[in-house]
């Protein structure tokens, strides 16, 4: 028997990338955020020296990746006393929101809630595992019964950023109820509002001595621009953290040996990361401005890839109108009800697309 899964909702932009590459010029997409930057040489002479690769590696990550993600955790998110039972790695960090409901034995009648506007793998993952997604804000309204609850901060499409105070209220509540909560934090070194990485659900200011019941999710394809190396993981409650270990290991769910050892030489340098932001920072100081003179206003968009623009019209009007000009987005729709009169521009593309896209888009105001 099939899974009952709704259309995959990229494939509706097709019609409109081929009216943007009709443009003289070619296409700007800004519709996914792929990054389009090398992978750091560091990272990439990781991957090169452990290519003899003869035996199986281990699910738990090698001893030494371990030890980086905890040293990192502590670096970086401001985790400071997490050991290796609390972290291990995963095949990108899609594979581990999709099937994160199944390997921690949800099925028919549990509830999972996510943000209302929201990365639908949320719903999907859900779907997969047979139980009902509800997508509710806030914490006083997450049904008595949730299993689950997904928070994404720095969020995905619209680059809000929760704050300590609401991500410690969410933890309370998740416990109160009895819910394994998770922040999908994949932007967090994208923040926009400050110089420091948003905080993490493993904060101690949000756990207050103890973690239970409670996750963070985490990927290198953005920070480090290894998409292509399927390079993430997971932290927090020992005991999840070995159940969902158990899983996967019955399952085969194994990063490569290589892959492991690029994601420490990652992990361990920070001076890429600090450089990755700050292309990013100029591909959003020319495109924001281009947008809002434009005519959008743009929402939220604290931290991340994307710009969360709308124009006070159905997206698809949107779309339409920035596939006229060259540009394909992405239509608010794709993140829940909430997101229709949006669309969401992403800041992986080159400084010169970018830079066409700013130009195009002075030609937009009166469609």
């Amino acid at each position: 028997m099939a899974l009952q899964l709704p259309d995959f909702p990229w494939d509706s932009l097709v019609p409109f990338a081929e009216r943007a590459r009709q443009h003289d010029d070619g296409i700007v997409d800004l519709s996914v955020g792929s990054p389009v930057d090398p992978t750091p040489e560091v990272v990439r002479r990781a991957l090169a020296e452990a290519t003899d690769a003869h035996a199986y590696p281990a699910t738990a990550g090698s001893p030494p990746l371990r030890e980086a993600l905890v040293d990192w955790f502590a670096r970086r998110r401001g985790v400071p006393d997490l050991t290796p039972a609390n972290v291990i790695p995963t095949i990108g960090s899609k594979e581990l929101v999709a099937l994160l409901p199944t390997l921690l034995g949800l099925g028919e009648g549990d509830v999972v809630v996510h943000p209302r506007v929201a990365y639908p793998t949320y719903a999907i993952g859900a779907a997969i595992a047979g139980a009902t997604a509800v997508a509710v804000d806030d914490p006083d309204d997450w049904p008595e019964g949730t299993k689950l609850v997904w928070l994404n901060s720095p969020g995905n499409p619209d680059g809000h950023v929760d704050p300590i105070e609401f991500l410690a209220r969410a933890v309370d509540r998740a416990r109160e109820i009895g819910a394994v909560i998770a922040n999908d934090e994949c932007y967090a070194e994208l923040n926009w509002a400050g110089d420091e990485p948003a905080p993490s659900i493993l904060d101690p200011r949000v756990t207050r001595g103890s973690r239970r019941l409670t996750l963070a999710v985490y990927s290198l394809s953005k920070q480090s621009n290894l998409a292509g190396y399927r390079a993430a993981f997971v932290g927090g409650c020992s005991e999840l953290v070995g159940q969902l270990l158990e899983v996967r290991k019955h399952a085969g769910l194994i990063p490569p040996a290589p892959v492991q050892h690029a994601m420490i030489a990652a992990l361990g340098d920070d001076e890429h990361v600090d450089a990755q932001r700050e292309l990013y920072r100029a591909r959003r100081d020319v495109l924001r401005p281009a947008l809002e003179a434009a005519g959008f206003r743009i929402d939220r968009s604290e931290a991340g890839l994307y710009l969360w623009a709308s124009r006070d019209e159905d997206c698809w009007a949107t779309i339409s109108a920035l596939a006229d000009i060259g540009i394909l987005a992405a239509p608010g729709a794709f993140y829940g009800a909430d997101g229709e009169r949006h669309v969401r521009l992403a800041l992986t593309a080159t400084d010169e697309r970018i830079a066409a896209a700013a130009e195009r888009l002075s030609g937009i105001a009166n469609r």
